[in-house]
């Protein structure tokens, strides 16, 4: 399996508009997408303009799939200027 980690730094104008659009394509992309296992979004409890993604998908091909999919495509072009810096990782999940 795949774990991909995407942090967030929002501009402040534009938080609860991302977390608003960033929760729709969570429940979208694990409603959509037969490789997508997990998808939590977090918010840190000291900065409300730092949000934690934590991704499961069941391999690479199913992020590439992802990627492709209309309604990350539209959340992807939607929050473009609302965000000041982002940091994609990703990781093979190795147990359980």
């Amino acid at each position: 399996m795949l774990a991909v980690i995407v942090e967030f730094r929002l501009r402040a104008a534009h938080i609860e508009s991302f977390v608003c659009a960033v929760v729709d394509n969570a429940r979208a992309s694990r409603e959509a997408e037969p490789g997508c296992r997990q998808f939590d979004v977090c918010r840190s409890r000291d900065d409300p303009g730092a949000v934690f993604l934590y991704e499961l998908y069941d391999d690479e091909a199913a992020f590439r799939a992802h990627l492709e999919t209309p309604h990350f495509q539209a959340f992807d072009r939607q929050v473009a200027d609302w965000i000041l810096d982002k940091k994609v990782q990703s990781w093979q999940r190795i147990a359980p």
